[in-house]
């Protein structure tokens, strides 16, 4: 599948696509609300970046305990359910005078429930599309993100400053539950992808599945890693530029949907799984210059350049695809997103941490060369040949 027409003729693909949207745009008015209602009461650079990205950390949990609900449960009413809790739980934290303690408790029980999402969302999105529409449909749900974020910053940081971030965080909640009722309505019910319970104990077994085999490994700690070092670059805007933050965002928005564009829609697949090593290199370089304190312009266009980077997503997803048995699509998707906001959430608390030591600056560059190093270190283990020479064994399910 090469055309977009295709892509949006495919039934349920269009529904799914505004649910997304609903929620993506909630999440990002509210993320930028969020941060500067923290920022505004603690002056807390790491408190700034938690409250945005915090919910990132909860994903540990949920890939330890709840993943494997992401092919034994149905998909359409556990899509629907968690958008009308996310509704709930921002409409709680524009509550006047909640504690800063309370509104990030409420931000890690949001990530603990988004942590289930991840593997939901990607599994039925493999189900509706077929295996060659995969990377097209999956970088047009990247671009809409992209312009989501484009948008939703851009227009976040104009209510903001003509309302206040509690009264953003309710506009929130309300496209939380329309995303809900578009997923309710749009979706044909379809039954769990797998038999059986979910339980921890499952989800232990398929996590450790899914990380027996030394590919797949590469593939996470690429998706993962690297990713994440560079959002804690991204987490500290706030800190870094008050005033033009919304505008950082903007612009990283405007290159991650170029880099979507252009990788999953205009270059040939036999160069695109090529390319990963080159777009997670970009996806740093530009940070390694924030030591010189770059004004709001060329933030802006050092945002943009790199974000084009996370195009490299693309790639190693539909490597993961071709590495894993169709059964457990869902959960691989979801160790990977589990894993990948995770680490978005670690590179936020070490990225604030440091910044609260040295300067917003000075930690996006350390941030930037961490993620260069990891990149280069995962390329030199991919080309070195396995030990022994065994051709792998098949592998079994999981019951």
């Amino acid at each position: 599948m090469r055309s977009y027409r295709q892509l949006f003729r495919t039934p349920e693909y269009t529904p799914f696509l505004l649910s997304f949207a609903a929620r993506g745009a909630a999440q990002t008015i509210s993320g930028l609300a969020l941060a500067t209602l923290v920022y505004r009461a603690t002056d807390s650079p790491l408190l700034s970046a938690l409250s945005m990205f915090g919910p990132q950390l909860a994903q540990v949990l949920g890939a330890t305990f709840l993943l494997s609900g992401s092919d034994r449960l149905p998909p359409r009413s556990t899509l629907s359910g968690m958008g009308l809790a996310f509704a709930a739980g921002t409409a709680l934290m524009a509550l006047p005078g909640l504690p800063v303690g309370a509104v990030l408790g409420l931000v890690f029980l949001q990530g603990l429930i988004a942590s289930l999402g991840g593997g939901v969302s990607g599994g039925l999105l493999n189900e509706i599309l077929p295996k060659d529409g995969y990377v097209l449909g999956r970088s047009v749900f990247n671009m809409l993100w992209g312009l989501i974020q484009i948008s939703g910053f851009a227009t976040g940081g104009v209510l903001l400053a003509v309302l206040s971030p509690r009264t953003c965080l309710l506009l929130a909640a309300g496209l939380h539950g329309v995303s809900a009722l578009v997923t309710r309505l749009g979706l044909t019910a379809r039954p769990p992808r797998s038999s059986g319970r979910p339980s921890a104990s499952a989800t232990w077994r398929t996590n450790a599945l899914l990380w027996s085999s030394r590919p797949r490994r590469l593939t996470y700690l690429g998706l993962w890693v690297p990713n994440g070092l560079v959002v804690g670059c991204d987490s500290l805007f706030v800190s870094y530029d008050p005033r033009h933050a919304g505008a950082l965002f903007a612009c990283g928005a405007v290159g991650m949907f170029a880099g979507d564009l252009t990788v999953g829609r205009l270059v040939p697949p036999d160069l695109r799984s090529r390319l990963d090593i080159p777009l997670r290199l970009l996806l740093a370089a530009p940070y390694l210059f924030f030591f010189l304190r770059p004004g709001a312009v060329p933030a802006a266009v050092a945002s943009a350049a790199a974000s084009v980077g996370f195009a490299a997503s693309l790639v190693l997803q539909e490597r993961l695809m071709s590495l894993t048995p169709d059964e457990l699509a869902g959960h691989a998707l979801g160790l990977h997103s589990a894993g990948m906001l995770t680490m978005q959430g670690v590179g936020a608390v070490v990225a604030g941490s440091m910044a609260q030591l040295t300067s917003p600056a000075a930690a996006m560059t350390v941030m930037a060369a961490a993620s260069t190093a990891v990149t280069l270190a995962l390329a030199t283990a991919a080309r070195r040949p396995r030990s022994g020479g065994r051709a792998p064994e098949p592998e079994p399910l999981p019951s």
